[in-house]
This record gives structure tokens, C-alpha cells and sequence, in this order.
């Protein structure tokens, strides 16, 4: 049995590895959304959308089925890193030789030498496959809190340097390169693990059984989030894919630090106790109730003073970014729950059952996109967020089977922390009427909304604000 106190502090560490990077991250590209256009900005996203989805490939699930499987030697290891490392150089060549295709495709010449360049991504991506698995299998975190946020304080200084200097997309292509390269470089020196010259076919076989499901899961699961912004590239303009891009910016900020302690802790953790449906199913459980807890408020709230946010953060010129930015709130609220279901799949090795719910999902989301594409690019987003409760019911259906523990006790669970949010979300919502200078608002909606939020949960005697209260008294001790 794992102490509870080596996962905390791991969650811990995970925190304030994302935590670091992400607010380094956001607050560079504030800086640089005031000194770029927002065309210059959706240029990038065209790539990253394909760099993306490539990445899937790369990986090929092999990270996570280094993970899942408890007994690993270096053979597998050394085989996993020379086929990452393959696979991500011919993804950069194709990504190379198709790059007027692409240009082409999107109607935007000048596009070639950015798309060849910001390709180098998938050959870096290949060296960091091993370390990162090796990393989440021993909880050693604090190794990515080094990486992570040493890649993002160095890419970030590089970046608003060449913006301030006038190097335009080219700013923000060395940002995401550099940023790469560094936390890669930081990981090879962190880690004590090198490759052998060593390849084997067949001991990638019995990781391929289980990472190839992931794999397609993944790509399914990329290939068609991107699908809209492909969609939204092609058919709209550059500044629409901006709104909408950065739009999703500030939410996946709140939701990536706690998504990823689900998705890189939780996951090791519950591989370890795959044998016990009982462990797996407290885990799962206290996660879920956790996670809605705190993050919850934090997109409800933002949802609700997204027009000051937006004029505070990026000015005015960014306020057609508002209604994204308030679809993009409701879109994360069961993003966290998706995610720990999936782990509790993932964990018990039923890669298969994961491909199938992703197949099935994905379908919806083609679909809604083929149906409200006539209608621009807001009602394609609108429609998502509707879908998204369907896909909460969809990834909990087979917990119930392993673990029994589905979407009806879900909800139980997090019935108390809904109704909390939407009140304290009406009532944010209406002080931001008031006819007040835009920071005041901001000041007098938030402090309203930590407010009612605290004081329902102790009239309605919340049990997860205990919890918490708890744990964080664990933390301090350890």
C-alpha cells in the first residue's frame, strides 16, 4: 500500500509544477497578446494543432503502458526510446516536405518555413518518452517541477525579448521550441537512465498490446478536439481561431494543474493498486470530490467575469474573446470528472474499453460539428459544451462494472458542490451589472463569489471542505 503521505507529497510537487510553468505561461502571454495581433496568434495554432496530433503518434501509448506494466527492464526501455525517437524524426520530415501542402491548404504561403521549424517539436519530443515514464513510475515529481518550469522561465525571456524586438510569429515559435528543449535537457540529466544499444520488436510487442489502444484512443480523442480548429482555420478567419484558442487559454489553466496530478499521479498510484477495486474505487472517489471542489468555483467564476477579465488581462481589442471565453468555462466543468474515469480504465489495464469510449465519443463530436458548422464558430463551441454531460455518462458507465462506482453515484457525490456553484454564479453574475469602473467590478464580483461560496459550504455542511482542511494539515506535516 502506497502511504498516503507519498501521494500528497507528490500531488504536492505536481501542483507546483504545473502551477509554476502555467502561471509563468499565462503571464508571458498576456505580454505578448498585448504586443501581437491576434492573427499572429492563430497562424501559430494552425501548426500546433497538427504538431499535436502527431505527438500522439510519438508517444504511441508507450509511456503509459510503461507505467501500467510493473515489470519493466532495460531492454523495454531502450527499445520504447529509439522507436520514439524514430518515429518523431519521420513525422518531422513529413511535417517538412508537406509543409506548401499545408500552407497551401490554408491559403497562407508564408506559412512554410514556421510549419518547418516549429516541426522540430516532434524530434525533441521523442527524447523525453523513458524519462517522463520512468519519473510518474518511481513519484519522483519534483524532477518535472525542475524541467518544467525551467523550460518556461528561459522560453519566456526568449519570447518577449524577440516580441519586444519585432520578430512577430517568429517569437513565438522560438518560445515553444526552446521551451521543449529545455525541459527535455533538464530531464536527461535529472533522471539516471540512458538508453543501450538495443532494439527489440518483440519486447515492444507486449507494451504496443496495451499503449496501441491508448494510442488510438488519444489520437481520436486529438485528432478530433483539433478538428475544430482545423475546421475554424480553414473556413474562418485567423482572428476567430485566436478568439478561440485563447479563449480556452484561462480555463485550461485552472483545469491543467489539477488535471494533470489526476492524469500523472492517480494513475501510477491506482496501476499499483489495480488488484484492490476497493483502494481504486476511495481514490477515485475522493479525487472526484476534490478536484469538483476547487475547481468548480474557479470556472463558474470566470464564466461570470469573463468581460472585465478579458478587458483587464489583454484590452480591448481581445473583447470578441469574451463568449469563448465563457464556453470554454462551462466546456472544462466535468473535464476533471472524464479524466479520473478514464484513469480507473487505464489503471485496471482495459485499454480496450478506453478505444471504445473514445470511438463512441468522438462520433458525437464530428457529428456536432458537421451540424452546426453553417452556424459559425460560437454555436459549434455551445454545442460541445452541451455534449459534455453526455461524455461524463458515457467514460463513468464502465467504473460501475469494475469498481461500482458509476455516473448515479457521481453525481450523489458532487450534487451539493453543483448547486453551491450555481448559486454563487447567479449571484457574481448579477453584481457584475452594477455600473462600476471595470477593476472594482472585477474586485467586487470576486470577493462576492469566495464569499458565498465559503459560507454555503458551511451552512450546507459540505463534507469535501473538511477534507481538504484535512489533507492540507497532512501536507504541512510532511
Amino acid at each position: 500500500m502506497i502511504k498516503s503521505k507519498v501521494i500528497l507529497s507528490n500531488m504536492l510537487w505536481k501542483f507546483a509544477e504545473r502551477g509554476g510553468s502555467q502561471i509563468v505561461s499565462f503571464v508571458v502571454s498576456i505580454i505578448l497578446a498585448r504586443l501581437l495581433a491576434p492573427e499572429e496568434f492563430g497562424v501559430i495554432s494552425l501548426i500546433t494543432v497538427l504538431t499535436n496530433i502527431l505527438d500522439i503518434f510519438v508517444d504511441s501509448g508507450f509511456s503509459n503502458a510503461l507505467i501500467q506494466k510493473q515489470e519493466v527492464g532495460q531492454k523495454e526501455y531502450s527499445s520504447v526510446f529509439f522507436f520514439n525517437v524514430g518515429l518523431g524524426t519521420v513525422f518531422y520530415a513529413g511535417m517538412y516536405g508537406l509543409a506548401p501542402v499545408i500552407a497551401d491548404f490554408y491559403g497562407r504561403s508564408y506559412m512554410i518555413p514556421y510549419i518547418r521549424v516549429l516541426s522540430v517539436t516532434l524530434i525533441i519530443g521523442g527524447f523525453n518518452v523513458v524519462q517522463r515514464s520512468l519519473v510518474a513510475k518511481r513519484l519522483e515529481y519534483r524532477k518535472f517541477f525542475y524541467s518544467s518550469l525551467g523550460g518556461t522561465l528561459l522560453s519566456a525571456v526568449i519570447g518577449i525579448a524577440m516580441a519586444l524586438s519585432g520578430f512577430g510569429v517568429w517569437a513565438l515559435i522560438a518560445r515553444n521550441l526552446i521551451d521543449k528543449f529545455i525541459d527535455t535537457a533538464i530531464l536527461w540529466f535529472t533522471v539516471r537512465w540512458r538508453p543501450s544499444l538495443y532494439f527489440s520488436l518483440k519486447k515492444l510487442k507486449p507494451l504496443a498490446s496495451y499503449g496501441i489502444k491508448l494510442m488510438g484512443s488519444g489520437f481520436l480523442y486529438s485528432g478530433t478536439n483539433n478538428l475544430m480548429s482545423l475546421v475554424i482555420g480553414k473556413v474562418f478567419s485567423a482572428s476567430a481561431l485566436a478568439y478561440y484558442e485563447k479563449g480556452r487559454q484561462i480555463p485550461n489553466l485552472m483545469v491543467g494543474n489539477v488535471y494533470s496530478v489526476v492524469q500523472e499521479v492517480l494513475f501510477p498510484v491506482m496501476a499499483e493498486q489495480q488488484k484492490n477495486k476497493e483502494s481504486v474505487c476511495k481514490i477515485l472517489r475522493q479525487s472526484l470530490a476534490i478536484s469538483a471542489y476547487c475547481i468548480f468555483p474557479c470556472l463558474i467564476g470566470i464564466a461570470a467575469c469573463a468581460k472585465p477579465i478579458t478587458i483587464v488581462l489583454f484590452t480591448e481589442k481581445w473583447l470578441d474573446m469574451v463568449p469563448f471565453l465563457q464556453l470554454w468555462c462551462l466546456f472544462f466543468i466535468t473535464y476533471l470528472v472524464d479524466s479520473a474515469n478514464l484513469q480507473v480504465i487505464q489503471s485496471l489495464g482495459r485499454s480496450d474499453i478506453f478505444l471504445k469510449l473514445e470511438i463512441i465519443k468522438e462520433i458525437l463530436t464530428v457529428v456536432s460539428i458537421l451540424v452546426t458548422l453553417p452556424f459559425g464558430v460560437l454555436p459549434m463551441l455551445a454545442l460541445s459544451v452541451l455534449e459534455r454531460p453526455i461524455h461524463w455518462y458515457i467514460n463513468a458507465a464502465p467504473c460501475k462494472k469494475l469498481i461500482g462506482y458509476g455516473f448515479v453515484e457521481e453525481v450523489k457525490e458532487l450534487k451539493s458542490i453543483i448547486l453551491l456553484n450555481g448559486l454563487m454564479g447567479v449571484i457574481v453574475w448579477c453584481v457584475g451589472l452594477l455600473p462600476l469602473e471595470t477593476i472594482p467590478l472585477l474586485i467586487a464580483q470576486v470577493m462576492t463569489g469566495v464569499i458565498v461560496y465559503l459560507t454555503g459550504s458551511v451552512i450546507l455542511r459540505v463534507e469535501t471542505l473538511k477534507t481538504i482542511v484535512k489533507l492540507a494539515k497532512n501536507l504541512l506535516c510532511i
